[in-house]
């Protein structure tokens, strides 16, 4: 079975929400929408103070051409615009909406109708996407019209679609697959239009053959769309690393997918395609999935973007009393959470729950030199040495030593027998580096 050759783990998967149908979260009484949770500069605020919106209204303008636009999840009153700290720890932006009733714009197309025939032109089609606010649901939350702008001398000849999933734990796109599974091939095809390919694969890992099953039953009536079923291996989710499992061809060190004529997007940002585009939709809610061994109801849900987190857990029994940690995501890659009086994102995938007997960090250890941690690198890199690199400030070592090439999946922390925290370290070593590189190109 087809899967990338370098490096790559196999972790518990601890699917616990797996085929729990995704239920409707409840609006929340006030809801906080960032202005900038996406990667890019944030939007411009649209409204002010005392003004009345409607869910679907514009309420952030993109500010440059890394940016997306961003749109009310409610219907109320503007309170304020104010920062707001994210998920990250951060400050940022954001609009407080006191919500009142749930008024929609009339523009939306609320029908339960599948409206597969798009006949819009490509740029017709990435112009919607732009004005929907779409940004790739899988992680990263770069802005999707980005990938469709194929540069002049760049061509396009497949498009990939991420349904991976391989984080332990979620399983929200899992369920997307099964529940959307249309509307998402759908999206595809005119994803496929956008950027002028007449071949597209969906990538799907082993572990969800009801979901594999589906989208395969449903592509027969879809011209060029494969699905092609993945071996087990974690972080095949990472483009590099999807684009080698489902074409075979490898990306070069520093490049992008589209260096080897791939464009990548998730099956959470096809879905979120199919909307804007075919029923007029921006991009205002998602879906998530809330987990843990100990919580009472693991699930998913859909969730208006802006929703304090707090609300959807409680929905879903509350916290559980071993919780030793709170992160945003999966185990792997997540962020941990110092409370949930956060806001659900344009990138928020779920919410984990760690007992205390799992959350406690091991004492670390000298490195015994197993090579473990080189092994399995995803990427090829020699993650020991970086980590010595970064706790030594040699930053120019590092950049030799290509930590730019890190896509920070935790491959070698979760390996290593001494319980180095080296993913840590690499990444404060790669934060480093990249100002530095930036400071180079922009004197």
């Amino acid at each position: 079975m087809r899967t990338f050759k370098m490096g790559g783990i196999h972790p518990k998967e601890n699917k616990l929400s797996a085929g729990k149908k995704a239920e409707i979260a409840l609006i929340p009484t006030q809801a906080i929408i960032p202005l900038g949770h996406y990667l890019g500069a944030p939007s411009t605020a649209l409204v002010a103070k005392g003004d009345l919106v409607k869910v679907g209204q514009m309420i952030g303008q993109a500010s440059g051409f890394v940016s997306a636009n961003v749109h009310s999840s409610v219907s109320g009153k503007v309170l304020k615009i104010d920062d707001y700290i994210d998920a990250s720890g951060y400050k940022r932006p954001a609009v407080f909406i006191d919500v009142d009733g749930d008024e929609w714009l009339e523009t939306i197309d609320r029908t339960n109708e599948i409206k597969r025939e798009c006949m819009l032109s490509a740029a017709e089609i990435i112009k919607k996407i732009i004005s929907a606010g779409i940004v790739g649901l899988g992680g990263a939350t770069f802005p999707t019209h980005i990938k469709l702008l194929i540069p002049d001398g760049k061509k396009a000849n497949v498009l990939v679609i991420n349904g991976i999933e391989c984080e332990p734990y979620l399983t929200c796109d899992h369920q997307l697959m099964l529940e959307k599974g249309e509307e998402i091939l759908v999206g595809v095809s005119i994803l496929m239009k956008a950027i002028n390919v007449t071949r597209a694969i969906v990538g799907v890992e082993n572990n969800k053959k009801d979901a594999i099953s589906n989208l395969q039953k449903l592509a027969k009536s879809f011209s060029g769309i494969e699905i092609a079923p993945l071996q087990i291996k974690y972080p095949q989710g990472s483009e590099k690393q999807l684009v080698e499992a489902t074409t075979g061809r490898q990306i070069p060190s520093g490049s992008l997918p589209l260096e080897v004529g791939a464009v990548v997007q998730n099956v959470a940002t096809a879905y979120a395609v199919y909307e804007a585009v075919q029923k007029n939709k921006p991009l205002f809610e998602r879906i998530i999935t809330i987990t843990g061994k100990s919580m009472m109801q693991q699930s998913n849900f859909w969730v208006r973007l802006g929703t304090p987190l707090a609300n959807v857990v409680n929905q879903a029994g509350g916290i559980p009393d071993d919780t030793g940690k709170i992160v945003a995501g999966g185990p792997m890659m997540g962020r941990s959470l110092s409370t949930l009086e956060v806001a659900v994102a344009k990138g928020t995938a779920g919410v984990l729950f760690i007992p205390t007997f799992e959350s406690a960090r091991k004492k670390m250890q000298n490195c015994i030199r197993c090579a473990k941690c080189v092994t399995n690198c995803p990427m090829g890199l020699e993650p020991y040495l970086l980590m010595k690199q970064s706790e030594n400030t040699m930053w120019t070592e590092m950049e030799i030593n290509r930590v730019m090439d890190c896509i920070e999946c935790g491959c070698c922390s979760f390996t290593c027998p001494s319980n180095r925290p080296l993913l840590d370290h690499i990444r404060f070593g790669k934060m480093t580096v990249g100002k530095i590189i930036r400071s180079r190109k922009n004197p």
